[in-house]
């Protein structure tokens, strides 16, 4: 497979200085936590552990208030309910790191998007959903920080968030994508495949890396700084990027069932080719390309897997366009961590 070059003649290097990380106790979702503390000691960042107090967490042991709530050491139990769990590596993880604990009173969200803006923070990381919301929806605290933030959030695979009980779901025979052709080595084409959603096996517990990157364009206004978001991430964890465009479907349904227009696809995907092509040229990037064209989530869905892409990097919220639209339905659908620029 042709790999992505990366060259930074106009792209601006991005400098992640500091990192809000939104925890939930007593569930905290300790893969964010890790993807935060390998960003943070790569980028030499400060993390701001942030935990909104709520009537959950003083029934899971956090102080009411007073000496005791100044007291009470947040990291450490993190730490030890990670150890409970058998996690045994995310304390050595996040020795040497500059953490600093904030504890607050009041509903979660305003909370995150206050904090994210009174400490100019440079990237918000949290989980999708909290463990008492539907598995297979975006949490409520999630999309309102989405929605209220205009700091770049990483959010974490929301498939890995589900319940350690319902891992061991049994999976059917995996349907093939059939690219209609290919470019940059990476599939373009119609996808055929469902959302891999609740679908995808889970992973256990490891070391997380970041060796490819896929980056998913509107080719709008917001393309650039997500692409350059995309690039800067690609480019320091010497991953392979690939652009990802999705069109609108071109599968009618007629006489004899559903055909693809051949004509309309040819132009559709040579215009998003040549678009594609000139916003490289424009950044000074090249990178591998994957075109497909139907309902955006899937297809993204698709591309993650075709790519093996770790990381999906789109330019949802809180601007207009087809991924803001399908922002929501994409985190949930993706196996993998969003950061939606």
């Amino acid at each position: 497979m042709v790999r992505g070059i990366l060259t930074l003649r106009l792209v601006a290097m991005l400098n992640i200085r500091k990192i809000l990380l939104p925890v939930d106790f007593p569930n905290t979702s300790l893969r964010v936590v890790h993807q935060a503390a390998a960003l943070a000691r790569h980028f030499h960042s400060e993390i701001v552990m942030l935990h909104a107090v709520t009537a959950q967490s003083h029934a899971a042991g956090v102080p009411e208030g007073g000496p005791e709530l100044a007291g009470w050491d947040m990291l450490a139990e993190i730490i030890s309910g990670a150890e409970k769990k058998r996690d045994q590596s995310l304390g050595p993880e996040l020795v040497g790191l500059n953490i600093r604990r904030v504890l607050v009173k009041g509903d979660p969200a305003p909370a995150i998007v206050q904090m994210a803006e009174e400490e100019k923070v440079d990237l918000i990381m949290m989980p999708s959903h909290g463990y008492t919301f539907n598995q297979f929806l975006l949490g409520s605290v999630t999309a309102k920080v989405l929605h209220g933030s205009e700091c770049p959030v990483w959010t974490g695979a929301h498939v890995e968030e589900q319940v350690e009980e319902d891992a061991e779901e049994s999976e059917g025979p995996s349907k093939v994508y059939n690219p209609l052709f290919l470019y940059g080595g990476v599939g373009v084409g119609e996808t055929q495949m469902q959302a891999v959603g609740h679908e995808e096996q889970r992973q256990p517990m490891q070391e997380f890396a970041i060796r490819n990157v896929l980056c998913a364009v509107d080719l709008g206004p917001r393309s650039d700084e997500a692409v350059s978001w995309a690039t800067t991430i690609a480019s320091e964890f010497g991953a392979r990027l690939t652009l990802a465009h999705v069109t609108p479907s071109v599968e009618l349904w007629g006489p004899g069932g559903r055909y693809v227009d051949q004509k309309w696809k040819e132009e559709l995907v040579g215009d998003a080719s040549q678009r594609i092509a000139k916003l490289q040229q424009d950044m000074g990037i090249k990178a591998d390309v994957f075109i497909g064209s139907g309902d955006v989530p899937k297809v993204l869905s698709q591309a993650v897997k075709q790519t093996k892409a770790d990381l999906l990097v789109t330019e949802c919220y809180p601007y207009g366009g087809n991924l803001r639209i399908h922002g929501y339905a994409i985190i949930c659908a993706a196996p993998i961590p969003v950061l939606s620029v």
